[in-house]
């Protein structure tokens, strides 16, 4: 089997790739269901044993009325899930540093992400006692500001955990350093590419317009300047910072090890379209699938942009200019038509 190397270089020239090849012996263990000559049999079961678990009792949860003791339920479900999903990422991990067969000896990022839903969904639920106590409204942008600093911190930490103290990759080969001159050069670079990703999803979500619904904006209503300053803080600034350690600086730089920039851009932009999609619903399920086609297509090529600048660059600072900009031109738009009204 081939794999190729890849690392970003600190002064943001192009990425260094390197292709090594070893032979594929049995069947690799990450992908069967045994505890036969495994690194770590305890994990694996704990992570199964989390998973079915926590999938069950989250059911439970969800059919029980939705009363306080469904709620409690669903809580302690999750829990069960994220232990399972956070063991099983270890588990895989070290499957893979001990066979030594991929480029890449970290978890997969579906696996991580996967374990970063309940680890939110539980974060958020405990979230909304102290809010309401300090009488902040959870519909509002300060309450989505919130949330979205919650599940940035959850990547990071998930990605510490599984990903860099496991010795996969460290912050620096994801593109996370003391920002230099280079780096705001690329983020500005990155945020001028980001106007034509702008119009080119902008006319797709047009031409979709005519036989699909188009998605509602995932940011909170803004009823005043404050909340709509905050909303442009959590869409220009938190979002783009978080979600670009994930798929771009973690998820993308471990499939450019094992599959080259290609495919890694185009695993990348597909899997940032799909998570977009998770949140999305509709009044009915046809409304809800017509959304959820729409904002998946739109957000095809900005993934692959993403991906490709971060790539072209070497550079994840680059990437969040250009997430950054996408994310805040609709909503400067809109602040100032407000404005204007």
């Amino acid at each position: 089997m081939c794999t190729s190397v890849f690392e970003l270089t600190t002064e943001g020239a192009a990425p260094d790739y390197t292709l090594s090849c070893s032979g594929t012996g049995r069947r690799d263990l990450v992908a069967t269901f045994t505890i036969e000559g495994r690194a770590a049999p305890g994990l694996f079961w704990l992570g199964w044993i989390g998973f079915i678990l926590g999938a069950g009792v989250t059911v439970v949860g969800l059919m029980s009325g939705g009363d306080l003791a469904s709620l409690i339920l669903i809580v302690i479900g999750l829990a069960l899930l994220a232990v399972g999903l956070i063991a099983g990422a270890g588990s895989q991990a070290m499957e893979r540093r001990a066979r030594g067969r991929s480029a890449y000896q970290g978890p997969s990022p579906f696996l991580v992400f996967a374990a970063v839903v309940p680890v939110t969904f539980v974060l958020q639920l405990l979230l909304v006692v102290p809010l309401g106590v300090i009488g902040i409204d959870l519909a509002s942008p300060l309450a989505g500001l919130f949330g979205l600093l919650l599940s940035g911190l959850v990547y990071v930490a998930l990605i510490r955990i599984l990903v860099v103290d496991a010795g996969a990759l460290t912050w620096s080969t994801m593109g996370l350093h003391r920002p230099t001159g280079r780096d705001l050069v690329d983020a500005l670079f990155g945020a001028a590419l980001g106007l034509p990703v702008v119009l080119l999803t902008g006319l797709l979500a047009l031409a979709l317009s005519a036989f699909l619904t188009l998605p509602e904006s995932p940011l909170p209503i803004a009823p005043d300047l404050p909340g709509a300053i905050v909303n442009v803080v959590a869409a220009a600034i938190v979002a783009p910072i978080a979600e670009e350690i994930f798929f771009r600086g973690f998820a993308t730089s471990a499939w450019l090890r094992d599959l080259g920039p290609g495919r890694a851009i185009v695993r990348g932009g597909i899997f940032f379209a799909a998570v977009h999609i998770l949140t999305l619903g509709g009044a009915t399920f046809e409304e809800g699938v017509q959304m959820a086609l729409v904002a998946f297509l739109i957000r095809v090529p900005v993934g692959l942009a993403l991906g490709w600048v971060f790539v072209r660059r070497g550079s994840l600072y680059a990437a969040i200019g250009m997430h950054a900009a996408y994310n805040a031109l609709p909503v400067l738009l809109a602040l100032g038509a407000a404005g204007a009204g």
